[in-house]
């Protein structure tokens, strides 16, 4: 397709930026947009087995302690989310109670909570409505030291910079860019990426095996930085 083709399709507004980016060059920038949405599909299909294998991992742990409906007791009147400090989290589980009506069930509730929620599990007064010991689901995670404490608010940070990066994939927004700039740059995918990966090793879950044949993140991060490097590179004057 040609690229007048291609932006009458996808809108000046949305292409006007990787066409700045790869100095003017369509034909370049066409390739920027596609390779964008190729590590954008990886990234994604990665962070979506970390959400199910935490999720999985939160619901294992608190299944011992409180028991195999853990998560809508713990949202009714009496349960230990059912208080204000834990905010939207409890009316959360309610709500998606009532819209799987006769067709509740445990797992059935697990797979409906998003991203987000798993979150809030690690934030302070979640964290604490259960006892505080979900950080054994992470046995791996870099050990606390002087100043610095790599605690549940530590946890939520991180997995708040990994639900930004899945947020911005589900809104078609592109991950291949500088701080919103039109300037081609690859950190903030690799950083994300890197992310993921040490919280995959942090629960003990060995990610190269888990995601085999999955994760091809690298490979295409490399095919954009080398884009980007020839979209700008100057043409050699033929000698005489």
């Amino acid at each position: 397709m040609r690229y007048k083709g291609f932006e009458a399709i996808m809108s000046n507004d949305r292409l006007t930026r990787y066409v700045t980016a790869m100095g003017a060059d369509t034909r370049k920038a066409m390739k920027l947009y596609r390779l964008n949405l190729q590590v954008s599909q990886e990234v994604f299909t990665i962070i979506s087995c970390f959400e199910v294998a935490l999720r999985n991992a939160v619901d294992k742990h608190y299944k011992v302690s409180w028991g195999n409906d853990w998560l809508r007791d713990a949202a009714t009147i009496g349960g230990v989310l059912n208080n204000p400090k834990c905010g939207k989290t409890p009316l959360m589980i309610n709500d998606a109670v009532a819209e799987l009506g006769a067709g509740y069930s445990h797992p059935a509730l697990i797979a409906r909570m998003k991203f987000g929620f798993w979150r809030y599990l690690f934030a302070r007064h979640q964290y604490t409505a259960f006892g505080r010991t979900l950080l054994k689901i992470i046995p791996n995670k870099p050990k606390s030291i002087h100043g610095y404490h790599y605690d549940n608010t530590f946890v939520f940070g991180e997995l708040e910079k990994i639900n930004g990066i899945r947020n911005r994939i589900a809104h078609h927004e592109p991950i291949c860019f500088s701080n919103g700039l039109p300037v081609c740059d690859t950190t903030y995918a690799r950083q994300h990426y890197r992310l993921i990966l040490d919280l995959f090793n942090w629960m003990a879950i060995d990610a190269g095996a888990l995601l085999y044949g999955l994760d091809h993140v690298d490979a295409m991060l490399h095919e954009i930085d080398h884009l980007k490097k020839r979209a700008f590179m100057p043409s050699l004057s033929v000698l005489p």
